[in-house]
């Protein structure tokens, strides 16, 4: 058995994509390149998101639009779940619907009460273009619909509604990165 390096360790830490962006809220494309650059992409995805103290990140949230993400990500039962997937697709969500806190990167320093499934599947591939099929519940689950809406275009605050989506906005138009706080109002 190989030592493999730690996810990250040898990438380069990207800018964050902010709400309003337009990459941010536009489906990505699949990929269909699975050469050195993806690998570089994924590796840099990793340390963006460990440099934010994330525990997912979607590629059009360091501005490229492309359906891949990383994770790394405790469930309910504190189990650690670290990987990435190429043009995955959520298959099934389903179990009961938690109100639960969530946050976003792209919309830093806010959280709100989001509802999501609590059991998640997502397949797609690896690096190399092997299947993969990734089952999640409770956190986790929540982690894997965060970031499959991510890549359709969506961000949390699209699941939040009356009082705590008002708010919400009202939160993001304070913040100093706030202009895109137009797309959460269409």
């Amino acid at each position: 058995m190989r030592n493999r390096p730690i996810p990250g360790s040898s990438g380069l830490v990207r800018a964050m994509t902010l709400l309003g962006a337009p990459v941010l809220h536009a489906p990505c494309a699949p990929v269909t390149d699975f050469g050195p650059e993806l690998a570089r992409l994924v590796e840099d995805m990793f340390a963006t998101m460990y440099a934010a103290n994330g525990v997912g990140l979607a590629a059009n949230q360091v501005g490229v639009g492309l359906r891949v993400f990383v994770y790394d990500c405790p469930d309910d039962e504190e189990v650690r779940h670290l990987g990435h997937v190429v043009n995955p697709r959520l298959v099934e969500a389903d179990g009961d619907v938690v109100r639960g806190p969530e946050g976003c990167l792209s919309l830093p320093g806010l959280e709100a009460p989001t509802p999501r499934f609590d059991r998640a599947v997502v397949e797609g591939v690896d690096l190399d273009g092997a299947p993969v099929r990734i089952e999640g519940t409770g956190f986790f689950a929540r982690c894997l619909q965060h970031e499959a809406d991510h890549l359709e275009g969506g961000v949390y605050a699209d699941h939040v509604t009356g009082w705590r989506r008002s708010r919400l906005l009202r939160a993001v138009r304070k913040q100093p990165w706030g202009g895109g706080v137009s797309v959460l109002e269409g």
